[in-house]
């Protein structure tokens, strides 16, 4: 049985979030039918201190969502072409988020995963999504109740090389061994 993620799960540490993330399931409800995928790898992003986050290039409209309270979707394109979900965590005006980088398809699911723009492509996750309540019945991470130890994998989050220091920082999290990781 699956039990939808609280508010207050979303509203902690970031770090701890994300960690906490792998292994739970994504769902999003279209026509009826349920897409459901697990979540095995993640990066974390601190806030306006951290160079590799939006966040550090201050207040946006791209990044209002990403200020807003806990529990939301933040979606943007890159590349002109990808869509990126993260997830908003801590208190609000912390400007904090988790990006989900790879989905282990469980049902529903066709297209690849191993990597943010196809896993949003495969989920059918768009910028409609931005600003959307991960706590409505559409569009939600859910735990599956089964408490699973994993053994996680701490590295370097990708395409951040620009970060300075924070490039090196270990904030991308994986499942250890698992087929799909998009780059292990």
């Amino acid at each position: 049985m699956m039990k939808k993620l609280s508010r207050e799960f979303y509203d902690r540490d970031t770090i701890t979030v994300a960690r906490e993330l792998l292994g739970k399931h994504l769902i999003r409800v279209t026509h009826g039918a349920s897409r459901i995928a697990r979540i095995v790898e993640v990066e974390a992003y601190l806030g306006p201190h951290d160079l590799a986050a939006h966040s550090a290039r201050g207040l946006t409209n791209r990044t209002l969502v990403m200020n807003g309270p806990p529990g939301y979707a933040y979606v943007y394109m890159i590349y002109g072409m990808y869509y990126c979900l993260n997830v908003v965590t801590e208190s609000e005006g912390h400007a904090c988020a988790v990006l989900l980088r790879a989905l282990e398809p469980v049902k529903n699911v066709t297209g690849r995963t191993r990597g943010p723009g196809l896993l949003c492509r495969a989920m059918d996750i768009d910028r409609r999504h931005n600003g959307h309540d991960l706590l409505s019945e559409d569009f939600y991470i859910a735990s599956s109740g089964i408490n699973e130890k994993l053994s996680i994998v701490k590295r370097p989050r990708i395409g951040v090389n620009y970060a300075g220091r924070w490039a090196k920082r270990l904030l991308r999290f994986y499942i250890r061994g698992n087929s799909f990781v998009s780059k292990p």
